[in-house]
């Protein structure tokens, strides 16, 4: 199991904690739009499905302009 450097929560992350002798999958984030670079630094950590989907969300929200009522 991960861990979320964004909340602490558990999760399973194809990349890191993958069986080695198992044949390789697909993590789940490689199916949501690509927003963050994989963690490559010691000790770094991916995000938990929940804190890359608000993410995601927010930047969605941010790149989106507003009309005005």
């Amino acid at each position: 199991m991960s861990t979320c450097s964004r909340c602490g929560a558990s999760f399973s992350c194809a990349m890191a904690d993958a069986d080695p002798s198992a044949p390789a999958q697909p993590c789940w984030c490689t199916y949501l739009p690509a927003a963050l670079p994989v963690p490559s630094a010691p000790g770094a950590s991916c995000w938990c499905p929940a804190c890359l989907k608000q993410h995601i969300a927010a930047q969605h929200t941010i790149a989106t302009p507003q009309t005005p009522p």
